[in-house]
């Protein structure tokens, strides 16, 4: 079997790394990695030069500014021009140097805030979207229609997954500009070691929430990445690029602390401050596509969320400071 040259973009985020696991197992694999420093993906000349000179075969498109609604709220237009110039370039890139086989990495935020539970595929751009990640969710809907676009025009091969939200080794742990689960296990961690007796927890603790390991993502977007053509278009008709990545169950934000708790170890309380925005009021993903695609998650979140934390144990001497 031909040697595939594969380009993980954004490699060393949480998704691209999980992803490059997995692909170093495999002998018809080589993979091809730059560092933010060796190529910047802001940047379509050098993205160009890239793919010039690299004759890649297969492009997983993971790279991405990402962060939860402190940060989305924050900085809104960093979200929507970063994320959008890097999907832009590497896709245009790819058409231009003959790359059939693309997989862009979307998000379970392009969905509208009432949407429909679950959320189906086909619920894309049927509602408002929620305000505090609108510019970010904006990025990746357009994501998903340049794959579109260019399959329409080009006959080309590009793919899109929706995960739900992913949490697992490498994910960020700051203190602020980060995602539910690492900020809770870091506050709920540094709540234990200094005795603190209570940890107060963003909203009302009532949303409903879908988490998955990002080892259970890198293994779902191999397995849509290499599912041969016929058999996609068998299970998204209407033809549609993107197809939703999760577990199919969720839980709420106060079981989620309660678990994170007793996985930390923590026994103080946990209060919840309902002044604090609580985001959309439920979003569980309609994986139906995915199973009849034949892929299933294997981690559950206790397992996940223990392994989650020793590996923060692990590598916490990053997060100091």
């Amino acid at each position: 079997m031909k040697t595939q040259r594969i380009f993980v973009a954004g490699h060393r985020g949480m998704v691209g790394a999980a992803i490059v696991r997995q692909l170093a197992q495999r002998d018809n694999v080589e993979l091809v990695l730059r560092t933010r420093d060796q190529l910047n993906l802001l940047d379509a000349g050098a993205v160009q030069a890239f793919f010039a000179t690299e004759r890649i075969d297969q492009v997983y498109l993971a790279a991405a500014k990402v962060g939860g609604i402190v940060a989305n709220n924050t900085y809104p237009a960093d979200f929507i021009y970063e994320n959008m110039m890097i999907e832009s370039n590497i896709i245009h890139a790819a058409h231009l140097h003959n790359v059939n086989k693309l997989l862009f990495l979307g998000s379970s935020c392009i969905y509208p805030k009432q949407a429909t539970q679950p959320i189906a595929e086909s619920e894309l751009l049927q509602g408002q979207l929620e305000p505090t990640n609108e510019p970010y969710a904006i990025a990746k809907i357009a994501g998903i229609k340049l794959c579109e676009s260019y399959n329409r025009q080009y006959g080309r091969d590009y793919r899109s997954v929706m995960p739900t939200n992913l949490y697992g080794p490498h994910d960020n742990f700051h203190p602020s500009n980060s995602h539910v689960i690492p900020a809770l296990l870091r506050r709920f961690h540094e709540a234990r070691e200094q005795n603190t007796p209570d940890v107060v927890v963003w909203g009302s603790g009532t949303p409903m929430r879908e988490f998955l390991h990002v080892d259970d993502m890198a293994a779902a977007s191999i397995h849509v990445m290499e599912l041969a053509q016929e058999v996609l278009q068998e299970y998204t008709q209407p033809m549609l690029s993107h197809i939703n990545v999760g577990t199919g169950v969720d839980c709420t934000i106060r079981e989620l602390a309660q678990t994170i708790a007793q996985v930390v170890g923590y026994k103080g309380r946990v209060v919840f401050d309902a002044s604090k925005p609580d985001g959309t009021p439920r979003k569980l993903l309609d994986v139906t596509r995915l199973h009849q695609l034949g892929w299933y998650h294997e981690i559950s979140l206790e397992a996940g969320l223990a392994s989650t934390y020793q590996w923060f144990l692990e590598n916490q001497q990053r997060y100091r400071g």
